[in-house]
């Protein structure tokens, strides 16, 4: 699986943007697609994540009700829309892909199998 993120870019606080990540290459049922991000001296941190083949959801805390994830399978692409974005939400986002599924996508981080580069965030007070 190959995956090409786009759509970050420098907002204000409040203010929203739409992250793309088209999806490339062989996926099954248990798929999932999601969001990583990392701010600047902080770890990485999951953010969300949808099964490709069911459309199931899930959220991190600190962006649930803001963001949402959904996917256009005709378009092989999986988008991350961000509202009420904040300060605290700048980081560099990667969309990463797992053939094991969301709980593996949501807590195996350091084995998720497919990475896309990362695309910046960046949200002025």
């Amino acid at each position: 699986v190959q995956l090409q993120a786009s759509g970050g870019g420098l907002v204000s606080a409040g203010a929203s943007l739409r992250l793309s990540c088209v999806v490339s290459g062989r996926t099954y049922t248990s798929t999932s697609v999601g969001w990583y991000r990392q701010a600047p001296g902080k770890e990485r941190e999951y953010v969300a994540d949808i099964k490709w083949s069911a459309g199931t959801t899930n959220y991190a805390d600190s962006v649930k009700g803001r963001f949402t994830i959904s996917r256009d399978n005709a378009k092989d692409t999986v988008y991350l829309q961000m509202n009420s974005l904040k300060p605290e939400d700048t980081a560099v986002y990667y969309c990463v892909a797992d053939h094991l599924g969301s709980w593996h996508v949501r807590n195996q981080e350091k084995n998720i199998e497919f990475w896309g580069q990362g695309t910046q965030v960046t949200v002025s007070s």
